[in-house]
């Protein structure tokens, strides 16, 4: 129909035929759909490609073969089927069960679900050792540089630490109360060092520790494991560069080091111990040549730039060459804390000033007044030499004196914004020292991946025993590795895009099954992706067709 003269005529008619013809056209031949089911698919279908190039399950039942009367799946299947659930949406072994049952795994890869349930989970990893675990993650880190060998000799090293709420009662040497970084000292935790590689961020050695465990001390327990893992790797340069922060500095680390022909190290240095060095003027200070420099000129903010000073000075027993930064944004947040905890610590005062007045013995003691008040300053990590105080007696009544110590307060700003770095390659050039030490945050960010809610996702650990922990462990650290490989190979394929976000993606796409008739086996088709699915998709060589994947040409 259209208008023609203003009037609603026909310009165009074409037989289609009986009303029963076109049932049949719009149905494509057969009848409509009785019932639908719809099925996670997308996120499960990703995961299970890496898994096809990996061989988890094979690494594991090498290390741990089935028993001769032993049914369902594998132990290797089931550390496999834990870390898809990682990968895309963290849940306890309790309801993995129930989880599965609402993705399409039987069309990608078959299981029994009623098998995954926590008291098998349980059952299997009851078999796992110590040395089981150390066994297969060798094999697996093994596969890991073979598929995706790093380009650089420079590595991250950086540890952190899980809490749990195991009870103080029960039988653990991995959980114990030590410095928690979330905060909750009160709680037992379980750390965890974690060895990457610097330009594809990939895990290439892990290790569980107790969580008492001084991080120095921890590193000089594993470092010959971890330089061993470094030295796995094929370096094209011939050398090999640990990066590490200033907690594991000590004497016998650093010598261990130095031990080793072809490693070096770049490290971090408390600027507590080494004052002369922050208070180089700042004139004698030059821009580094870092992405972010070049983002602050191109915004018109060149005082906000990172500058750097370099040097050579004696660290453990030898020449070092060192490098001392300033950051101005840094340093305007460390002041901002600085200023807001020295009022806390003047609140203080104020109040024992107060409690003084009142003239009640317990305090007129000058001893409990100075514990009250470095109390204050180690809650808010101050040291308590920024201010003087003294009790002196006027009129016979005791009374409360307190200032400011300027000088040493100024010798504390000096520290704001600066960072010191020692490192033993003193033919690298001030720039790339830089961009090495700041490269540490790779490590940290994989660090927070563990902690998210749903990917990874180490916490909560509901484990209660330290085979279950041990486990748990390397199950997340597998799923973490996974999404790396995922991340790499869509960067390669020019998709600046996070796991996090592939997954979040992919977790939208449905496979649907829908059933013509009752008697019929269903048919099985996807949705249409959507364009960034589609995107995701084609980087790793797929393409959709007729409602299923197909391999590009």
């Amino acid at each position: 129909m259209a208008r023609v003269d203003g009037k609603p005529k026909v310009v165009n008619q074409v037989y289609l035929g009986s009303p029963e013809r076109i049932m049949q056209m719009a149905t494509g031949g057969r009848g409509g759909p009785i019932r639908i089911s719809a099925q996670e698919f997308g996120a499960l279908w990703l995961a299970n490609l890496i898994e096809q190039d990996i061989g988890l399950v094979s690494i594991i039942n090498s290390v741990l073969p089935r028993k001769r009367i032993e049914k369902g799946p594998s132990i290797g299947e089931y550390f496999l089927y834990s870390v898809f659930n990682h990968m895309i949406d963290s849940c306890s072994k309790s309801s993995l069960g129930e989880w599965y049952r609402g993705t399409a795994i039987q069309s990608i890869r078959p299981v029994d679900i009623e098998a995954l349930n926590s008291q098998r989970f349980w059952e299997k990893w009851d078999r796992v050792k110590t040395k089981d675990i150390e066994e297969i993650a060798s094999h697996f880190f093994e596969k890991i540089v073979s598929l995706a060998t790093p380009e650089s000799g420079c590595f991250l090293f950086d540890t952190t630490n899980y809490y749990t709420f195991m009870a103080s009662d029960t039988d653990s040497e991995l959980a114990q109360r030590g410095k928690n970084k979330e905060g909750r000292d009160w709680l037992r935790q379980v750390g965890v060092a974690l060895l990457v590689s610097r330009d594809h961020q990939m895990p290439l050695f892990y290790k569980e520790y107790e969580g008492n465990r001084h991080d120095s001390k921890l590193f000089n327990r594993i470092i010959d494991q971890v330089l061993s893992a470094m030295e796995k790797v094929p370096a094209t340069s011939g050398e090999l560069t640990i990066v590490f922060d200033k907690g594991m500095n000590s004497e016998d680390n650093i010598a261990a080091i130095d031990g080793r022909n072809n490693i070096h190290f770049i490290t971090t240095y408390s600027s507590f111990f080494a004052e002369e060095l922050t208070r180089i003027k700042l004139s004698e200070f030059s821009a580094v040549d870092t992405v972010k420099n070049h983002e602050l000129v191109a915004s018109g903010r060149e005082d906000d730039r990172i500058v750097a000073y370099r040097t050579t000075r004696e660290f453990w027993g030898k020449q070092r060459r060192v490098v001392v930064t300033y950051n101005p944004v840094t340093a305007a947040k460390q002041r901002y804390a600085f200023d807001k905890k020295l009022l806390d610590i003047q609140d203080v005062l104020f109040y024992l000033r107060s409690k003084v007045q009142t003239q009640v013995s317990k305090w007129v003691n000058p001893s409990r007044i100075e514990k009250h008040y470095a109390d204050a300053c180690e809650r808010v990590h101050l040291p308590k030499d920024l201010y003087e105080l003294s009790v002196e007696q006027e009129n016979r009544k005791c009374k409360l004196l307190f200032r400011k110590n300027h000088y040493r307060i100024g010798r504390y700003i000096e520290r704001f914004g600066k960072n010191i770095i020692v490192t033993d390659h003193m033919d690298w050039t001030t720039d790339e020292i830089v961009k090495a030490s700041l490269d540490r945050y790779m490590v940290e960010k994989a660090f927070r991946q563990t902690k998210d809610d749903d990917l990874v996702s180490i916490l909560p650990l509901r484990h209660w025993t330290d085979g279950k922990i041990r486990c748990h462990i390397l199950t997340c650290v597998i799923a973490l590795t996974y999404l790396r490989i995922i991340e790499s190979r869509l960067t390669k394929a020019g998709l600046k895009i996070s796991a996090a976000t592939a997954m979040k993606q992919m977790q939208r796409l449905h496979s649907c099954l829908y059933w013509t008739s009752k008697k019929a086996n269903p048919a099985r088709l996807i949705e249409e992706p959507t364009e960034i699915q589609a995107k995701i998709i084609n980087a790793f060589g797929y393409k959709p067709e007729g409602g299923v994947l197909q391999k590009s040409n």
